[in-house]
C-alpha cells in the first residue's frame, strides 16, 4: 500500500477511535457505558435507551447514497431481529465525513426513499429489495425510520481530533502537550486494545474505568499513534517539552535508558551517553553549582557494562560508579558527590535499580528523573516531589533526537 494511503487508512480509524473517546466522556452517570465494536462501531448505552451508531470517515469521497446502503441495509437486519425478539430494541446512528455531495442527501428521509435508494440494489446481475427479503411491512420501515439518525455533515478529522484533546484538558485539567501526549495516546491505546476483544461484554466500559485507565503520565506505546503522528515531530515534541532550555538549570538528573537485549552496537551506546554528558553537564569554574547527570542501562549485559566503563577509562572520560575499592559495597554518597573542573567527573553510572533507589534517596537537591522504555515502563519513582518523565522509544537513537 502506497505511503500516503496507508496513513489515510489509519486516519480512519483513528476519526472512528476520536468519536468513541468523545461519547465515553460526554457520558454522564457511572452507569452509562460505550460498547466499542459492537452491534455497530459504537454502541452507546444510558439509563433511557442504547443507541448503534456506524461512524465512517470518508475524507476523499463524494457522497452518493450507495455508500451508506450496506450499513443501513444492516441495521435493518438487526432491527428484524428485535421484532423477532431475537435482540433488543435500540437506535441507530449513521456519522459520516464526505468531502462533497451532502446536498444529495435531504433528511428527513421516507420510507419511498427509504427504499428505492438504500434498501434496493443489485448483486451478481441480479436485483434484490431488502425489505422484501425480510419480510418487513411499510409500518415496520416507518417504525425503523423513527429509530433511524443520519448525519453525513460529520466534522473533519482535524476538528474532532481538536474536540478530544480538548475535552482531555478539562477533565484533567492539564496542558495541550499532556492531553495529546499522555492521555489522548494512552485512550487510543485502550480503545485499540478493547476493540479486539473476542467476547463482547469485554468491550464494554464505563466513562469512570476508562478515565481511571487513563489517568497515568506513562505513555502506553502505540505504534499507530507514532506511525499517524509521525516518529520525527512525536519525538521533537518531548524534546521541545524537556530538553530545549536556555539556561540548564542545576538539577541532579537521570537518564534511565531500557537497552536492546540485542540488535545495538556499543559504539552507538557510548555515543548516546557522551551526549548525555556533553548536552547535561556543567563543571567550568565559573559554575557555582557544577552537575553531570547519571545513567542507569537497564538490561545490559554486566560484563558488557564493565567493558564500557573499561573503554571510557581507556578514553580518559572519567566516570564514577558509587565503588570507591575493590570489594566495596555501594555508596550513593560517594557517586552523588559534587562534578568539577578539578574532578573530571563527566557521568555517574549507576549498576542496577536498587542503586538509582538509593542515590535518589540520598540526594537532598532537586531531582529529575527521564526514563527510556520500549514497551511498559519498569521503573516507578514513589516520591511525588521528583519529577519523572517516561517517554517510549523504538531505538537508541530515538533518544538522541530526544535529549
Amino acid at each position: 500500500m502506497p505511503e500516503r494511503a496507508a496513513v489515510d487508512t489509519i486516519r480512519g480509524y483513528f476519526y472512528q477511535f476520536d468519536y468513541t473517546l468523545i461519547k465515553l466522556l460526554e457520558l454522564r452517570n457511572d452507569t452509562d457505558t460505550v460498547v466499542v465494536e459492537g452491534i455497530e462501531d459504537v454502541d452507546i448505552k444510558t439509563a433511557t435507551d442504547e443507541t448503534a451508531v456506524q461512524c465512517k470517515y470518508y475524507a476523499k469521497t463524494e457522497y452518493n447514497h450507495s455508500v451508506i446502503a450496506e450499513p443501513i441495509r444492516l441495521m435493518l437486519n438487526h432491527y428484524k431481529e428485535v421484532k423477532e425478539g431475537l435482540k433488543k430494541p435500540m437506535n441507530y446512528s449513521l456519522y459520516g465525513y464526505f468531502q462533497k455531495g451532502q446536498e444529495k442527501l435531504i433528511l428527513p428521509i421516507d420510507i419511498t426513499f427509504l427504499k428505492e435508494k438504500f434498501l434496493t440494489y443489485t448483486r451478481d446481475k441480479i436485483g434484490y429489495l431488502h425489505h422484501i427479503s425480510l419480510g418487513l411491512s411499510d409500518d415496520d420501515l416507518w417504525e425503523f425510520l423513527s429509530k433511524l439518525s443520519i448525519n453525513i455533515n460529520a466534522i473533519d478529522y482535524e476538528t474532532q481530533a481538536g474536540n478530544v484533546i480538548k475535552l482531555l484538558q478539562k477533565q484533567f485539567k492539564c496542558t495541550t502537550f499532556e492531553a495529546d501526549n499522555f492521555y489522548y495516546n494512552n485512550a487510543l491505546k485502550l480503545i485499540k486494545d478493547i476493540a479486539v476483544k473476542p467476547n463482547i461484554k469485554d468491550r464494554e466500559i464505563t466513562r469512570n474505568v476508562f478515565l481511571n485507565k487513563i489517568n497515568t503520565r506513562s505513555i502506553l506505546f502505540n505504534e499507530w499513534y507514532i506511525e499517524l503522528k509521525g516518529k520525527k515531530k512525536f519525538l521533537a515534541d518531548f524534546r521541545k517539552q524537556y530538553f530545549t532550555h536556555l539556561n540548564i538549570s542545576p538539577f541532579e538528573r537521570f537518564f534511565i535508558v531500557e537497552v536492546p537485549r540485542t540488535d545495538y552496537l556499543r559504539s552507538e551506546l557510548k555515543e548516546l551517553l557522551f551526549l548525555i554528558s556533553r548536552k547535561w553537564s556543567k563543571t567550568s569554574k565559573r559554575e557555582r553549582c557544577s552537575f553531570c547527570p547519571y545513567v542507569y542501562l537497564h538490561n545490559i549485559p554486566e560484563q558488557e557494562l564493565i567493558e564500557i566503563k573499561k573503554e571510557f577509562q581507556s578514553e580518559d572520560f572519567y566516570i564514577i560508579d558509587g565503588f570507591d575499592f575493590h570489594g566495596a559495597s555501594f555508596s550513593p554518597k560517594s557517586i552523588s558527590r559534587v562534578p568539577t573542573e578539578g574532578n573530571q567527573i563527566k557521568l555517574k553510572i549507576l549498576n542496577n535499580i536498587k542503586c538509582v533507589e538509593l542515590t535518589l534517596d540520598e540526594i537532598s537537591k532537586t531531582k529529575e528523573v527521564y526514563q527510556f522504555y520500549k514497551t511498559i515502563p519498569f521503573f516507578e519513582v514513589t516520591n511525588p516531589s521528583i519529577k519523572h518523565v517516561r517517554i517510549p522509544v523504538e531505538e537508541l537513537k530515538d533518544i538522541k533526537e530526544v535529549v
